[in-house]
């Protein structure tokens, strides 16, 4: 069973940075794709940016050029820095693993950016 937990989220003013943490367990980590989720209050849970295995990513619009996903297979550990945040940031952020269609989730880490 692999689990998953997130770190880094809080309260941050518009404009500033967070560097979010996803930990994994088990040692399926480095052949699985990884990802960083949202979901804000009454709206559906999107993609923000994932990353291969192999360490090629991609990006929502809405987050390109602010946010950088990357992974460290040798600390079983994904990161999500983000900088110019913006109100509209305000989610809860989810990490996601998905190895050959077998997904997991942790459990979240609010992230708050006020005016």
């Amino acid at each position: 069973q692999v689990q998953l937990v997130e770190s880094g989220g809080g309260l941050v003013a518009a404009g500033g940075s967070l560097t979010l943490s996803c930990a994994a367990s088990g040692s399926i980590f480095s052949s699985s794709a990884m990802g960083w989720y949202r979901q804000a209050p009454g709206k559906q849970r999107e993609l923000v940016a994932r990353i291969g295995s192999g360490g090629s990513t991609n990006y929502a619009d809405s987050v390109k050029g602010r946010f950088t996903i990357s992974r460290d297979n040798a600390k079983n550990t994904m990161y999500l820095q983000m900088s110019s945040l913006k109100p509209e940031d305000t989610a809860v952020y989810y990490c996601h693993l998905n190895r050959y269609g077998v997904v997991y989730w942790g459990q979240g880490t609010q992230v708050t950016v006020s005016p």
